[in-house]
């Protein structure tokens, strides 16, 4: 049995719902954070899958039921999917790319690493919301195809930050403080902008959790390049912004790597069944 989660950016979120669907009776269950599918070995008429959909549901993610082997188009029941919602996804796809970008360039004028990290959480967000538009009815295998893409140009953003951030340790460059912090302050701004657009819809596709998981994760890397700033500003120096970088970009490349990770065996596991 297969399912498609709506609500899961994160390893985070899918140890989550492994644990509810254990909860429910199910072992063994198989979540991937490339394709954002979930896989049971269960069959269609088990009267578990109504406790383990009970049990999702009440962790906070919108499970639809799949149809078809891994290799086919995948159908799925997209009645929740309206336009006005598809409509709210674009617009946050476009204010976190957007932002992302300038984010990443004013982190390259004030010479900022902790904006350049914070950045790339931006752009993460907008292309795993993207993707995960494009790939409404895809099948698995192309789903898994463009989250390899995808995990792959993300984690490669990554490493170039990270190497960038180990070169400012020993260069110790200055760092703008004030436009380090004004900049992150207007990204909390967009971030809570983004949350705003997806609230009139979280009783459809976008429920309560995944609103809450996005608005959440990205507030607290705000606030913590907010609190580099002040930091830098008060000690004069380079370390508060340099540590907050780290910390963001290990992160994010955790993030991409299970993705890439995922996706890899996605691709393998359709290849099998092929």
């Amino acid at each position: 049995m297969r399912y498609r989660v709506t609500g899961m950016d994160c390893a985070s979120c899918a140890a989550k719902i492994e644990k509810a669907v254990r909860s429910a009776g199910v072992a063994d269950p198989k979540i991937s954070t490339a394709s954002q599918i979930l896989t049971l070995n269960v069959t269609s008429n088990d009267e578990r899958l109504h406790a383990v959909e009970r049990a999702v549901a009440q962790a906070g993610y919108h499970l639809d039921r799949l149809s078809g082997s891994p290799s086919d188009r995948s159908h799925v029941d997209q009645t929740h999917i309206t336009a006005g919602y598809r409509r709210a996804l674009w617009g946050v796809i476009g204010l976190n790319v957007g932002y992302g970008i300038i984010e990443m360039i004013a982190g390259f004028m004030s010479g900022s690493q902790a904006l350049k990290a914070d950045a790339l959480d931006f752009l993460g967000d907008g292309l795993i919301t993207f993707l995960g538009v494009l790939a409404i009815g895809w099948s698995l295998l192309w789903r898994a195809r463009s989250a390899l893409i995808q995990g792959v140009f993300l984690g490669a953003l990554g490493l170039g930050v990270v190497g960038n951030t180990i070169w400012r340790v020993f260069s110790q460059q200055p760092v703008e403080a004030g436009l380090m912090g004004v900049v992150a302050l207007i990204a909390l701004a967009v971030n809570v902008a983004a949350a705003l657009v997806l609230v009139p819809h979280r009783a459809g596709d976008a429920n309560v959790r995944a609103v809450w998981l996005f608005s959440r994760n990205d507030a607290i890397g705000n606030a913590a390049v907010i609190i580099a700033a002040l930091l830098v500003m008060w000690t004069n120096s380079v370390w508060p912004d340099l540590i907050v970088a780290f910390a963001i970009a290990v992160l994010f490349l955790h993030s991409s790597w299970v993705i890439v990770r995922d996706a890899k065996r996605d691709i393998e596991d359709v290849g099998s069944v092929g």
